[in-house]
Formats: structure tokens, sequence, C-alpha cells
């Protein structure tokens, strides 16, 4: 109940801070005509690239579970992507879609709960990986053109800590380090997943190939999607080309992993105005970027709510006595 409590009280407080900043920054009444007249066409080419992503990305974690004996149709991993994209909207995080897919995975495969989690936790570590992987690309061609001021030292700091990650999942030098975790995660009951987590993370350092081929895949794929952010803004008429964006992406993952938001509201939209007003975007074009790319993540989970409706109608005519 307390945590509950302070957690209500820090997701207050931070949306309020948020929401005062975009206040005082932005012309509701200008941001409202950007949005109303927004190319419909750059919209849909955002739409189109997050939804056609999608197919990759399932493909991407079937081979993963292949390689520990776990086999699934391609089908059903696009609507589990779908199904976690809809809950995302309603659970804290970006994360909490990913435990619904656990969650459901699991379900399929009774005594494999490990090594799904594994395998999905792999996927949001490879993607984080690529991402800032495109991030230092996109620096690179930024530099002396483009003032993003102290994001980057934020984003080096994402990525050193990206590397360590790296290191103690899949060192074998680093587990007796780890070892000396276990009684303070067996005092807070963590023991059992996050070992279980672990060890279905650590089984892929035996298959380098899959872990070089399914990195290639994450960075063409995140490469494509960071143009959805692009032409969200080119909607609204930010004129930028895409290689800010690169720089920008990683950090936008990481504003959508804020645990004290409602879906990211307020806080997403600070973040655009905040990193794309270093660029010269003035604010009310940055937010409107920001609310755009909202509305596509939300197309995002149109499919997955439609999926649930639809079995959650089959289940209700399937109970309902046959009268006639």
């Amino acid at each position: 109940m307390r945590n509950r409590l302070l957690r209500l009280v820090a997701t207050l407080v931070v949306t309020g801070l948020c929401t005062a900043y975009l206040v005082w920054k932005i012309d509701l009444s200008r941001t409202w005509h950007l949005l109303s007249h927004a190319h419909v066409a750059y919209f849909l080419a955002a739409v189109a690239i997050m939804v056609g992503s999608v197919w990759p990305m399932a493909w991407r974690w079937q081979r993963l579970l292949e390689a520990r004996g776990i086999h699934d149709r391609l089908s059903w991993l696009v609507r589990a992507y779908f199904v976690a994209y809809t809950a995302g909207q309603l659970l804290p995080t970006a994360v909490g879609g990913d435990a619904v897919r656990i969650y459901e995975t699991a379900r399929r495969h009774t005594g494999r709960g490990g090594q799904v989690a594994g395998s999905v936790l792999l996927e949001r570590a490879l993607g984080g990986a690529a991402t800032l992987a495109l991030a230092g690309v996109g620096f690179v061609l930024a530099v002396g053109r483009y003032d993003v001021g102290a994001y980057l030292w934020i984003e080096g700091a994402f990525v050193i800590g990206t590397i360590v990650l790296a290191v103690a999942l899949f060192s074998r030098k680093v587990r007796p380090l780890l070892a000396r975790t276990v009684p303070l995660l067996r005092a807070v009951r963590l023991e059992r997943p996050i070992r279980a987590a672990y060890e279905g993370i650590h089984a892929y350092r035996d298959h380098p190939g899959l872990l070089g081929g399914v990195f290639t895949l994450t960075l063409a794929v995140q490469a494509v999607r960071v143009l959805a952010i692009w032409l969200a803004g080119r909607a609204v008429g930010v004129e930028l080309s895409p290689r800010p964006y690169y720089v920008m992406g990683p950090l936008l993952f990481l504003v959508l992993l804020v645990p004290f938001s409602v879906n990211g509201i307020a806080v997403r939209e600070s973040f655009f105005v905040s990193f794309l007003g270093n660029l010269g975007v003035d604010a009310d074009k940055a937010f409107a970027t920001g609310f755009l790319f909202f509305v596509v993540t939300l197309c995002l989970s149109v499919p997955g709510a439609v999926l649930l409706g639809w079995q959650s109608l089959r289940g209700f005519t399937r109970a309902t006595p046959n009268h006639g």
C-alpha cells in the first residue's frame, strides 16, 4: 500500500512538472493548428513503418526461441507483439508489454518460463545496443552541424552501462561476483526469477553467430523505425534531416521507460520540446512532433486491441448456450 502511494505521488509530481513546463513553453492554439493541419501522408508513412517492423522483430524472436528448443508459429509471435503493444498503453512502462509477452508465451510452453524470459530480455538488450550503435553513427554525422549539449553525456553513460551489462550477462568470470548478490536477492524474494532470467540469457553465449545475426537485423529495424519519428516531425513542418533523430532515438527509449508517468504523457512531449529546442525547432512544432509520434504508437496498439476483442467475443460466443 505504501509503495503504491509513493508511486502515485511520484507520478503526479513528474507529470505535473512536465505539464507545467509544456504550458510555459507552448502556445496551445498554434500547436492545435499544427496538429490539425499535419500532412497525412507523412503520418501514414510513420504508422506503416512501425506496423511493418513487427514481422521482422517477431521472426528475430522466433530464432532466439528456437535456439533454446522452443518452437512457435510466426503468426502467433506477431500476435503476441501486437498484444504487448496494446498492454504497453495501459501498463507503467514499455517493459510492461515485454512482461505480457513472457507471461503469454510461458503459458504456451509449460516449464520453459526462464528460457522465454531470457529470449525477451535479450531482445530488449539487443534493441538497446542496436539503437546506441545508431546513435553513435548519428553523433558522428551530427558533429559540427547540430548542438545537442548535455544529452550526449547522458547517452554516453548509457553506452557504458550497456557494455557493463553485456559483460555481466555473458562473461563466465563475472559469475562468482554475481553469486555474492544471492543472499540479498533471497531476502527480497527475487533470487529465483532473476536467476532464471540470467540463465536464460547467459545460455546464448554459446550461439555467437545467432547473436550477431540478430543484432544486425535489429540494427536494420531500428534504423528504419527512427525514420518514423522523423516523419512525425515532417508532418508538422519540422525540416530537420534524419541525422539528429539517430542521436535522439536512444534517449527517447529511456524516456519511455520512466516508471513515474501515465503512459509517458507530458514526459515524452517535454523531452521533444527540450531536445528539438536545442536544434532550433520552436516549442510548438517540437511538442506537435512528440504528440504525433504518440498517436503513431497508439495506432501500433490497435491491431492488438482488435485481436483481444475478437478473442473475447469468440470466448463469449462459445460460452453462450444455443437455445435455437
